[in-house]
């Protein structure tokens, strides 16, 4: 008899111990909301940015347009694009452009006052020293550039194509500028100080698609005459 009612406990106890389990698994496979986040691997990590006076081109979100993009009537800009795409898929046309514009404004500005430092973070060595050379110049001469951008009526990609690994990419822009360059004095010497002028450049970014370095440099300047 003592036997049968031992039996008995056993089975009640593992019923019992079967039930806690179950409800162990129905509320620890539970998401309430409450949960911390999984922990991205080092890895993973975005790099710091430790130079605020460089604009980053594009805007690297990731999300990328897919391979059949079409941004251009042009068959040949489609072409490079895809091909810069395939090289690096963080790259963004939109982002891209809207960046180029961001340093279009601040090349413009920083010549104009003489912030090398602002322009050796947003060009290659070349453009660059074409740049120094020009304000060294006009320190020299006494003379001052003020230039007004009035408004940036378009910018838009003329030319993309992949050389190696360095993705090239030519943005015409269509500006509203008030230029005037004075003398020692301050006397007007070429530009109209109260009137705009439109003026369009050629300005041509590159960036090597494996450098873990997101920032495009200019490399090339001309304006239309």
């Amino acid at each position: 008899m003592g036997e049968g009612f031992q039996f008995i406990e056993i089975v009640l106890f593992a019923m019992v111990a079967v039930f806690l389990i179950l409800r162990l698994r129905s509320v620890l496979g539970r998401r309430t909301g409450t949960e911390r986040p999984p922990q991205r691997p080092p890895y993973a990590e975005p790099r710091e940015r430790t130079d605020d006076k460089v604009v980053p081109l594009p805007d690297r979100k990731g999300s990328t347009p897919g391979p059949d993009v079409s941004y251009s009537k042009d068959p040949a800009v489609n072409a490079g694009l895809k091909s810069i795409i395939g090289a690096d898929r963080t790259f963004d046309t939109e982002g891209f452009v809207g960046g180029a514009r961001t340093a279009y404004d601040m090349v413009l500005a920083s010549f104009a006052t003489g912030d090398t430092e602002t322009l050796r973070a947003l060009l290659d060595d070349d453009v660059y020293d074409r740049f120094r050379r020009a304000i060294a110049d006009r320190e020299t001469r006494g003379e001052t550039l003020e230039t007004t951008l009035v408004a940036l009526r378009s910018a838009e990609i003329i030319e993309a194509r992949l050389n190696a690994r360095t993705a090239e990419l030519t943005v015409k822009f269509v500006s509203e500028l008030v230029s005037v360059t004075r003398d020692k004095s301050g006397a007007v010497i070429s530009g109209d100080p109260h009137g705009a002028k439109t003026v369009t450049d050629y300005w041509t970014f590159a960036r090597d698609t494996r450098s873990s370095d997101p920032n495009w440099k200019l490399v090339a300047t001309r304006s239309e005459s």
